[in-house]
Protein backbone atom coordinates (compact mmCIF):
# COMPACT_ATOMS: atom_id res chain seq x y z
CA UNK A 1 0.00 0.00 0.00
CA UNK A 2 2.99 2.30 0.47
CA UNK A 3 3.36 2.74 -3.30
CA UNK A 4 -0.25 3.75 -3.84
CA UNK A 5 -1.01 7.27 -5.03
CA UNK A 6 -4.09 9.07 -3.69
CA UNK A 7 -5.70 11.29 -6.33
CA UNK A 8 -9.24 11.57 -4.94
CA UNK A 9 -9.01 14.67 -2.77
CA UNK A 10 -12.46 15.89 -3.80
CA UNK A 11 -13.97 12.80 -2.17
CA UNK A 12 -12.05 13.41 1.03
CA UNK A 13 -8.69 14.86 1.98
CA UNK A 14 -6.28 12.84 4.13
CA UNK A 15 -6.35 13.86 7.78
CA UNK A 16 -3.92 16.68 8.49
CA UNK A 17 -1.35 16.10 11.26
CA UNK A 18 -2.55 19.31 12.93
CA UNK A 19 -6.10 17.99 13.02
CA UNK A 20 -5.04 14.63 14.42
CA UNK A 21 -3.03 16.32 17.18
CA UNK A 22 -5.92 18.61 18.13
CA UNK A 23 -8.36 15.70 18.23
CA UNK A 24 -6.14 13.54 20.44
CA UNK A 25 -5.70 16.42 22.88
CA UNK A 26 -9.46 17.08 22.95
CA UNK A 27 -10.22 13.45 23.74
CA UNK A 28 -8.52 13.90 27.08
CA UNK A 29 -10.89 16.72 28.09
CA UNK A 30 -13.65 15.13 30.13
CA UNK A 31 -16.19 17.92 30.42
CA UNK A 32 -19.42 18.58 28.55
CA UNK A 33 -19.22 21.97 26.77
CA UNK A 34 -22.57 22.95 28.29
CA UNK A 35 -21.42 22.35 31.87
CA UNK A 36 -20.39 25.37 33.93
CA UNK A 37 -17.66 23.71 36.00
CA UNK A 38 -13.96 23.83 35.13
CA UNK A 39 -14.04 20.66 33.06
CA UNK A 40 -17.03 21.92 31.08
CA UNK A 41 -15.39 25.29 30.53
CA UNK A 42 -12.28 23.55 29.21
CA UNK A 43 -14.40 21.68 26.65
CA UNK A 44 -16.26 24.87 25.76
CA UNK A 45 -12.95 26.65 25.18
CA UNK A 46 -11.96 23.99 22.63
CA UNK A 47 -15.24 24.41 20.76
CA UNK A 48 -15.04 28.21 20.72
CA UNK A 49 -11.41 28.21 19.62
CA UNK A 50 -12.38 26.00 16.69
CA UNK A 51 -15.34 28.24 15.91
CA UNK A 52 -12.95 31.16 15.56
CA UNK A 53 -10.58 29.14 13.36
CA UNK A 54 -13.40 28.13 11.00
CA UNK A 55 -14.70 31.71 10.95
CA UNK A 56 -11.26 33.02 9.99
CA UNK A 57 -11.08 30.60 7.05
CA UNK A 58 -14.62 31.46 5.90
CA UNK A 59 -14.46 35.22 6.35
CA UNK A 60 -17.32 35.44 8.83
CA UNK A 61 -17.98 36.14 12.51
CA UNK A 62 -17.52 33.25 14.97
CA UNK A 63 -21.16 33.63 16.00
CA UNK A 64 -22.21 32.89 12.42
CA UNK A 65 -20.70 29.38 12.55
CA UNK A 66 -23.03 26.53 13.57
CA UNK A 67 -21.30 23.17 13.98
CA UNK A 68 -23.07 20.21 12.36
CA UNK A 69 -22.29 16.62 11.39
CA UNK A 70 -21.34 17.80 7.91
CA UNK A 71 -22.44 19.83 4.90
CA UNK A 72 -25.34 17.48 4.17
CA UNK A 73 -26.94 18.14 7.54
CA UNK A 74 -26.25 21.86 7.12
CA UNK A 75 -28.04 21.78 3.76
CA UNK A 76 -31.15 20.42 5.47
CA UNK A 77 -31.72 23.95 6.72
CA UNK A 78 -33.30 24.58 3.32
CA UNK A 79 -36.25 22.42 4.29
CA UNK A 80 -36.32 23.74 7.86
CA UNK A 81 -36.21 27.44 7.03
CA UNK A 82 -38.26 27.40 3.86
CA UNK A 83 -40.82 24.59 4.33
CA UNK A 84 -43.58 26.40 2.46
CA UNK A 85 -41.62 28.37 -0.11
CA UNK A 86 -40.15 27.12 -3.35
CA UNK A 87 -36.38 26.75 -3.48
CA UNK A 88 -34.56 26.95 -6.78
CA UNK A 89 -31.58 24.58 -6.87
CA UNK A 90 -28.97 25.35 -9.50
CA UNK A 91 -28.64 22.54 -12.05
CA UNK A 92 -25.06 21.49 -11.25
CA UNK A 93 -25.48 21.61 -7.46
CA UNK A 94 -24.56 18.64 -5.26
CA UNK A 95 -27.18 16.01 -4.42
CA UNK A 96 -27.18 17.31 -0.82
CA UNK A 97 -29.08 20.33 -2.14
CA UNK A 98 -31.18 18.44 -4.67
CA UNK A 99 -32.29 16.01 -1.97
CA UNK A 100 -34.55 18.68 -0.53
CA UNK A 101 -35.81 20.51 -3.59
CA UNK A 102 -35.60 19.56 -7.22
CA UNK A 103 -35.02 22.32 -9.73
CA UNK A 104 -37.96 24.69 -9.75
CA UNK A 105 -38.53 28.14 -11.16
CA UNK A 106 -38.57 30.95 -8.67
CA UNK A 107 -41.61 33.21 -8.71
CA UNK A 108 -42.55 36.32 -6.81
CA UNK A 109 -43.26 34.54 -3.54
CA UNK A 110 -40.29 32.21 -3.50
CA UNK A 111 -37.47 32.43 -1.08
CA UNK A 112 -34.03 31.03 -1.85
CA UNK A 113 -31.59 30.23 -4.59
CA UNK A 114 -29.34 27.28 -3.65
CA UNK A 115 -26.14 26.63 -5.57
CA UNK A 116 -22.67 25.17 -5.29
CA UNK A 117 -19.71 27.51 -5.52
CA UNK A 118 -17.49 24.82 -7.05
CA UNK A 119 -18.64 21.58 -8.61
CA UNK A 120 -17.21 18.45 -6.99
CA UNK A 121 -17.15 16.43 -10.23
CA UNK A 122 -15.61 18.95 -12.63
CA UNK A 123 -14.10 21.59 -10.36
CA UNK A 124 -15.90 24.31 -12.34
CA UNK A 125 -16.49 27.42 -10.25
CA UNK A 126 -19.87 29.10 -10.59
CA UNK A 127 -19.80 32.82 -9.98
CA UNK A 128 -22.79 33.69 -7.77
CA UNK A 129 -25.14 36.23 -9.36
CA UNK A 130 -25.10 39.84 -8.25
CA UNK A 131 -27.99 40.76 -5.99
CA UNK A 132 -30.33 43.43 -7.27
CA UNK A 133 -33.29 45.22 -5.72
CA UNK A 134 -35.43 42.29 -6.87
CA UNK A 135 -33.19 39.79 -5.04
CA UNK A 136 -30.87 37.02 -6.24
CA UNK A 137 -31.49 36.31 -9.95
CA UNK A 138 -31.65 32.89 -11.54
CA UNK A 139 -32.49 33.45 -15.17
CA UNK A 140 -35.65 35.53 -15.24
CA UNK A 141 -36.53 34.65 -11.66
CA UNK A 142 -35.48 36.11 -8.35
CA UNK A 143 -35.07 34.88 -4.78
CA UNK A 144 -34.87 36.65 -1.46
CA UNK A 145 -31.90 34.66 -0.13
CA UNK A 146 -28.80 32.87 -1.40
CA UNK A 147 -27.57 29.52 -0.03
CA UNK A 148 -24.04 28.56 -1.06
CA UNK A 149 -22.49 25.11 -0.84
CA UNK A 150 -18.79 25.95 -0.50
CA UNK A 151 -17.68 22.45 0.51
CA UNK A 152 -15.24 21.96 -2.38
CA UNK A 153 -14.10 25.56 -2.70
CA UNK A 154 -13.32 26.71 0.83
CA UNK A 155 -9.63 26.44 1.66
CA UNK A 156 -8.68 25.95 -2.01
CA UNK A 157 -9.68 29.30 -3.48
CA UNK A 158 -10.13 32.66 -1.72
CA UNK A 159 -13.68 33.04 -0.43
CA UNK A 160 -15.42 35.12 2.21
CA UNK A 161 -18.94 34.62 3.54
CA UNK A 162 -19.30 38.33 4.08
CA UNK A 163 -18.24 39.54 0.64
CA UNK A 164 -20.17 36.74 -1.07
CA UNK A 165 -23.40 38.29 0.15
CA UNK A 166 -24.82 34.85 0.93
CA UNK A 167 -27.32 34.40 3.73
CA UNK A 168 -26.43 30.75 4.38
CA UNK A 169 -23.57 28.44 3.45
CA UNK A 170 -22.38 24.92 4.24
CA UNK A 171 -19.06 23.09 4.37
CA UNK A 172 -17.48 19.87 5.67
CA UNK A 173 -14.29 19.36 7.67
CA UNK A 174 -13.04 16.31 5.78
CA UNK A 175 -12.63 18.21 2.51
CA UNK A 176 -9.91 20.37 4.09
CA UNK A 177 -8.07 17.66 6.00
CA UNK A 178 -10.26 17.56 9.08
CA UNK A 179 -12.14 14.53 10.39
CA UNK A 180 -15.20 13.03 8.74
CA UNK A 181 -18.58 13.57 10.38
CA UNK A 182 -18.28 17.25 11.27
CA UNK A 183 -19.07 20.38 9.33
CA UNK A 184 -20.70 23.77 9.62
CA UNK A 185 -23.65 25.87 8.60
CA UNK A 186 -22.88 29.57 8.21
CA UNK A 187 -25.81 31.80 9.11
CA UNK A 188 -25.79 35.51 8.38
CA UNK A 189 -25.85 37.53 11.58
CA UNK A 190 -29.44 38.45 12.40
CA UNK A 191 -31.07 35.73 10.29
CA UNK A 192 -33.41 33.54 12.32
CA UNK A 193 -33.57 29.84 11.42
CA UNK A 194 -35.48 26.86 12.68
CA UNK A 195 -33.27 24.46 14.70
CA UNK A 196 -31.57 21.82 12.59
CA UNK A 197 -32.13 19.44 15.52
CA UNK A 198 -34.50 20.03 18.44
CA UNK A 199 -33.45 19.22 21.97
CA UNK A 200 -31.17 20.85 24.51
CA UNK A 201 -30.63 24.07 22.59
CA UNK A 202 -26.90 23.88 21.92
CA UNK A 203 -25.28 26.11 19.28
CA UNK A 204 -27.41 29.05 20.44
CA UNK A 205 -30.53 26.99 19.86
CA UNK A 206 -29.73 26.37 16.20
CA UNK A 207 -28.54 22.76 16.45
CA UNK A 208 -29.19 20.70 19.56
CA UNK A 209 -27.06 17.82 20.76
CA UNK A 210 -23.83 17.69 22.73
CA UNK A 211 -21.05 19.02 20.53
CA UNK A 212 -18.55 16.60 19.00
CA UNK A 213 -15.65 18.25 20.82
CA UNK A 214 -12.85 16.14 19.34
CA UNK A 215 -14.24 16.39 15.81
CA UNK A 216 -14.75 20.12 16.13
CA UNK A 217 -11.20 20.54 17.45
CA UNK A 218 -9.88 18.71 14.38
CA UNK A 219 -12.06 20.85 12.13
CA UNK A 220 -10.69 24.03 13.64
CA UNK A 221 -7.08 22.91 13.33
CA UNK A 222 -7.63 21.89 9.72
CA UNK A 223 -9.26 25.26 8.98
CA UNK A 224 -6.29 27.13 10.44
CA UNK A 225 -3.82 25.03 8.45
CA UNK A 226 -5.91 25.44 5.27
CA UNK A 227 -5.88 29.22 5.61
CA UNK A 228 -2.12 29.12 6.09
CA UNK A 229 -1.70 27.01 2.95
CA UNK A 230 -3.96 29.31 0.95
CA UNK A 231 -2.03 32.39 2.01
CA UNK A 232 1.27 30.67 1.19
CA UNK A 233 0.22 29.89 -2.38
CA UNK A 234 0.21 26.12 -1.91
CA UNK A 235 -2.75 25.62 -4.22
CA UNK A 236 -1.07 27.56 -7.00
CA UNK A 237 1.60 24.85 -6.98
CA UNK A 238 -1.13 22.19 -7.06
CA UNK A 239 -2.60 23.90 -10.12
CA UNK A 240 0.75 23.62 -11.90
CA UNK A 241 0.69 19.86 -11.31
CA UNK A 242 -2.90 19.66 -12.57
CA UNK A 243 -1.82 21.43 -15.76
CA UNK A 244 1.09 19.02 -16.20
CA UNK A 245 -1.35 16.14 -15.76
CA UNK A 246 -3.72 17.44 -18.43
CA UNK A 247 -1.08 18.40 -20.98
CA UNK A 248 0.65 15.04 -20.59
CA UNK A 249 -2.61 13.13 -20.98
CA UNK A 250 -3.70 15.25 -23.95
CA UNK A 251 -0.45 14.57 -25.80
CA UNK A 252 -1.12 10.85 -25.78
CA UNK A 253 -4.92 10.67 -25.88
CA UNK A 254 -6.24 12.79 -28.72
CA UNK A 255 -9.91 11.87 -28.25
CA UNK A 256 -10.01 12.72 -24.54
CA UNK A 257 -11.60 16.01 -23.53
CA UNK A 258 -11.24 17.90 -20.27
CA UNK A 259 -14.57 19.17 -18.96
CA UNK A 260 -14.53 22.84 -18.08
CA UNK A 261 -10.94 23.33 -19.20
CA UNK A 262 -11.61 26.86 -20.43
CA UNK A 263 -13.76 27.82 -17.44
CA UNK A 264 -12.71 28.97 -13.96
CA UNK A 265 -11.95 25.78 -12.01
CA UNK A 266 -10.61 24.58 -8.72
CA UNK A 267 -6.81 24.36 -8.95
CA UNK A 268 -6.70 20.65 -8.22
CA UNK A 269 -9.49 19.10 -10.29
CA UNK A 270 -9.47 17.47 -13.70
CA UNK A 271 -12.51 15.75 -15.22
CA UNK A 272 -11.52 13.81 -18.34
CA UNK A 273 -13.91 12.16 -20.76
CA UNK A 274 -12.91 9.46 -23.23
CA UNK A 275 -16.17 8.59 -25.02
CA UNK A 276 -17.06 4.91 -24.79
CA UNK A 277 -14.58 4.06 -22.03
CA UNK A 278 -16.75 3.90 -18.94
CA UNK A 279 -15.57 5.86 -15.94
CA UNK A 280 -16.24 3.02 -13.52
CA UNK A 281 -14.03 0.74 -15.63
CA UNK A 282 -11.23 3.30 -15.54
CA UNK A 283 -11.56 3.61 -11.76
CA UNK A 284 -11.14 -0.15 -11.31
CA UNK A 285 -8.20 -0.32 -13.72
CA UNK A 286 -6.44 2.56 -12.01
CA UNK A 287 -7.16 1.09 -8.58
CA UNK A 288 -5.45 -2.16 -9.58
CA UNK A 289 -2.55 -0.08 -10.90
CA UNK A 290 -2.21 1.65 -7.51
CA UNK A 291 -4.07 4.92 -8.03
CA UNK A 292 -7.17 6.16 -6.19
CA UNK A 293 -9.38 8.19 -8.53
CA UNK A 294 -13.14 8.37 -9.04
CA UNK A 295 -15.82 8.53 -11.69
CA UNK A 296 -17.72 11.35 -9.98
CA UNK A 297 -18.96 12.47 -6.59
CA UNK A 298 -18.26 9.92 -3.85
CA UNK A 299 -21.79 10.53 -2.58
CA UNK A 300 -23.16 9.13 -5.86
CA UNK A 301 -20.88 6.10 -6.19
CA UNK A 302 -22.56 2.76 -6.63
CA UNK A 303 -25.69 4.33 -8.09
CA UNK A 304 -26.59 3.25 -11.61
CA UNK A 305 -27.45 6.54 -13.29
CA UNK A 306 -26.11 8.96 -15.82
CA UNK A 307 -24.24 11.74 -13.97
CA UNK A 308 -26.76 14.59 -13.68
CA UNK A 309 -24.12 17.30 -13.42
CA UNK A 310 -22.33 16.29 -16.61
CA UNK A 311 -25.61 16.12 -18.50
CA UNK A 312 -26.39 19.63 -17.28
CA UNK A 313 -23.04 20.75 -18.70
CA UNK A 314 -23.97 19.49 -22.15
CA UNK A 315 -22.52 15.98 -22.32
CA UNK A 316 -24.62 13.19 -23.80
CA UNK A 317 -25.15 9.89 -21.98
CA UNK A 318 -22.15 8.24 -23.59
CA UNK A 319 -19.83 11.07 -22.63
CA UNK A 320 -21.21 11.49 -19.13
CA UNK A 321 -20.75 7.78 -18.39
CA UNK A 322 -17.13 8.00 -19.54
CA UNK A 323 -15.98 10.67 -17.09
CA UNK A 324 -13.03 10.19 -14.75
CA UNK A 325 -12.23 12.65 -11.97
CA UNK A 326 -8.65 13.15 -10.83
CA UNK A 327 -8.23 15.50 -7.88
CA UNK A 328 -4.86 16.45 -6.42
CA UNK A 329 -3.76 17.83 -3.07
CA UNK A 330 -0.88 19.71 -1.43
CA UNK A 331 1.16 16.55 -0.87
CA UNK A 332 0.76 15.30 -4.46
CA UNK A 333 4.11 15.26 -6.26
CA UNK A 334 5.09 15.57 -9.90
CA UNK A 335 6.27 11.97 -9.78
CA UNK A 336 2.79 10.93 -8.60
CA UNK A 337 1.25 12.74 -11.56
CA UNK A 338 3.64 11.34 -14.16
CA UNK A 339 3.25 7.81 -12.84
CA UNK A 340 -0.51 8.15 -13.14
CA UNK A 341 -0.20 9.52 -16.69
CA UNK A 342 1.94 6.55 -17.71
CA UNK A 343 -0.48 4.01 -16.22
CA UNK A 344 -3.59 5.70 -17.59
CA UNK A 345 -2.20 6.08 -21.12
CA UNK A 346 -1.24 2.41 -21.12
CA UNK A 347 -4.86 1.43 -20.45
CA UNK A 348 -6.21 4.09 -22.81
CA UNK A 349 -4.12 2.61 -25.61
CA UNK A 350 -5.57 -0.84 -24.88
CA UNK A 351 -9.07 0.63 -24.94
CA UNK A 352 -8.50 2.19 -28.35
CA UNK A 353 -7.12 -1.04 -29.71
CA UNK A 354 -10.18 -2.96 -28.55
CA UNK A 355 -12.52 -0.31 -29.93
CA UNK A 356 -10.81 -0.27 -33.36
Amino acid sequence: MADRVYLDWNATAPLRPEAREAMVAALDVAGNPSSVHAEGRAARAIVERARGQVAALCGCKPGEVVFTSGATEAASVLAAVFPHGAVCVEETAHDALWAHFELSHIGKENNVLAMGLANSETGVITEPPVKSEAGWPYGAYHARSLFLDVTQAVGRVPWSFHWSGADLACLSAHKIGGPKGVGALLVRDGLEIEPLLAGGGQELGRRSGTENVAGIAGFGAAAEASLRDLDAGVWAEVEKLRNILESSLASGAKETIFVGKDLPRLPNTSCLVTPGWKGETQVMQMDLAGFAVSSGSACSSGKVKVPRVLRAMGLDDRGAESALRVSLGPVTTEDDVLRFVEAWLKHENKFRQRAA
